[in-house]
């Protein structure tokens, strides 16, 4: 079944560019185009595309504005933004909002064609820089937490004591900002094998997504 997707870009020469790079994909189907944010929420009320990737910086609805919308109102569509600017502000507003990846304009083929494959089967896709960011930022939260936590409040059990040798592995890969691609290759398994462990990994965590996964593990590790 194709991977079907829907750009959305105010610049026509970067929106034919993606098609050029991705319609010849035997997986990938180009099913429209969209000028502004608020075009492209018109255009999801009537086609249901599996990824949306969208430029942050916009007229009329920027991508960000349009983000906060999909994530409400199109939770099963997977967005993956676009943009020029590798700006810290940008990524972290991405990843609050519910972006499924950020990769910049000046990728190549073979890594969007990577970030897009990655969202659909359900993982993140933040490459290095755009990770250390989101890492940079988590640990500044957990010091600031950890500082201003009173210590006569009862903690619960570490997540690094409730998960198994190889779950924290996972995890430690997981902070260092490795796809699950990257981390099947790492330990010899597959893709789905290390899907598995990261839902469990949640489950056993209680919490919603990788993301909060991440600053509590650097919580409880900052706290050791």
């Amino acid at each position: 079944m194709s991977i079907r997707i829907l750009v959305a870009d105010d610049h026509s020469v970067v929106r034919k560019g993606i098609r050029t790079l991705l319609e010849d994909e035997a997986d990938i189907q180009i099913i429209g185009e969209a000028a502004d944010g608020d075009e492209a929420i018109e255009m999801l009320s009537h086609t249901e595309p599996d990824v949306l990737l969208l430029d942050i910086t916009m007229p009329r609805m920027s991508g960000i504005e349009a983000l906060k919308v999909v994530s409400q109102q199109y939770p099963r569509v997977r967005t993956l933004m676009f943009s020029m600017h590798n700006n810290p502000d940008y990524i972290l507003k991405a990843v609050q909002h519910g972006a499924a990846g950020y990769i910049l304009k000046d990728t190549n083929q073979e890594e969007i064609l990577l970030a897009v494959r990655t969202i659909v089967n359900g993982d993140l896709y933040y490459p290095p820089n755009a990770s250390s960011v989101i890492i940079r930022n988590l640990m500044q939260v957990s010091n600031t937490i950890s500082k201003s936590t009173s210590p006569t409040l009862p903690k619960s059990p570490s997540v690094w004591k409730k998960i198994t040798s190889r779950e924290a592995q996972i995890l430690a890969c997981l902070i260092d900002g490795l796809s699950s691609i990257e981390i099947a290759e790492r330990f010899g398994i597959s893709p789905n094998t290390v899907a598995n462990q990261r839902a469990s990994i949640i489950r056993k965590a209680g919490v919603k997504n990788t993301i909060d996964l991440i600053r509590i593990a650097l919580e409880d590790r900052n706290q050791a």
